[in-house]
């Protein structure tokens, strides 16, 4: 997996973008819009074929979660409450974290940045 993650990383950071709110039901979360992540999760789910969950394997569905296991009356009045000052923003990923679940909070075991040069 090491060896994978490394050739994905050689690439320049992938460009992203934040494109409104995602409900999550018990949450709320900010979509994220990315190809070049979308790809990446497709390499790393085929070369862990077979450890991974149905939902592991679907395609990606980027989000960063800001708020989580709320009342859905909660979640919505988040959202109400940042909707109306959203704008989009562009980003670029800085690398790939690798962590392992050992039943509580997730362990860091490795981060690797995105090493390429950006041509544009």
């Amino acid at each position: 997996m090491l060896e994978l993650l490394g050739r994905i990383t050689k690439a320049p950071p992938p460009l992203a973008r934040i494109t409104g709110l995602m409900k999550l039901g018990g949450g709320t979360a900010f979509a994220i819009e990315s190809d070049a992540m979308v790809e990446c999760h497709g390499m790393i789910a085929e070369r862990m074929h077979g450890l991974l969950t149905r939902q592991d394997v679907q395609p990606a569905r980027l989000h960063v979660t800001i708020q989580n296991k709320v009342s859905a009356q909660a979640a919505r009045a988040l959202q109400d409450e940042l909707r109306p000052g959203f704008s989009l923003v562009t980003f670029r990923f800085r690398g790939l974290g690798l962590y392992a679940y050992e039943g509580g909070p997730w362990r860091q075991i490795r981060v690797l940045p995105f090493r390429g040069k950006d041509s544009g």
